[in-house]
């Protein structure tokens, strides 16, 4: 039986990423196509956060079962590394997730070719106050993917996740 395209999706926006249990594989752009293959399989296509990640299996299988729950009785999870992962992928409904958990979305966007040869390093807002007023600790956060910061206004610490 195969389910309309848009209840597929509502299915697996549902589905949160394991490291970061706010956001949903959707709303982070990990989940890049839902496609009904001739032979009535519902085939999705998934790309990592990065080459190796290792949480992609767990995604796979999370994906999986939410589509079978729904009813889906073939699945195809298909991963594709290129065009790779970049956080302009991640839908503003997420960044406001991430934001609301503690971590500040990205500033800008990954590919921005308006500063050209300069490294224009934009003001990070503090997701507990939103004081600008912040300084970089770590390039390295709780992961590679975040920097860790903290605020000079509440003083608190938090990540940022960095554009890529």
């Amino acid at each position: 039986m195969r389910f309309a395209t848009e209840q597929l999706w509502e299915c697996l926006s549902a589905v949160s990423d394991p490291e970061i249990p706010v956001i949903s594989v959707v709303d982070l752009g990990i989940v890049r196509e839902l496609t009904w293959l001739d032979t009535d399989v519902c085939e999705v296509t998934i790309t990592p956060t990065y080459s190796g990640c290792p949480a992609m299996q767990v995604i796979a299988e999370n994906v999986e079962l939410a589509l079978r729950s729904l009813g889906v009785q073939k699945i195809s999870i298909r991963t594709q590394l290129s065009p790779a992962w970049t956080t302009d992928w991640m839908s503003p409904a997420g960044r406001e997730k991430l934001k609301a958990y503690g971590i500040a979305p990205p500033m800008q966007s990954a590919i921005d070719i308006s500063a050209l040869g300069s490294r224009v390093v934009p003001d990070i807002a503090c997701p507990q106050c939103g004081s600008l007023h912040t300084r970089l600790l770590s390039q390295f956060g709780s992961t590679a993917c975040k920097a860790l910061y903290r605020c000079n206004e509440c003083l608190e610490p938090f990540d940022y996740f960095k554009p890529h």
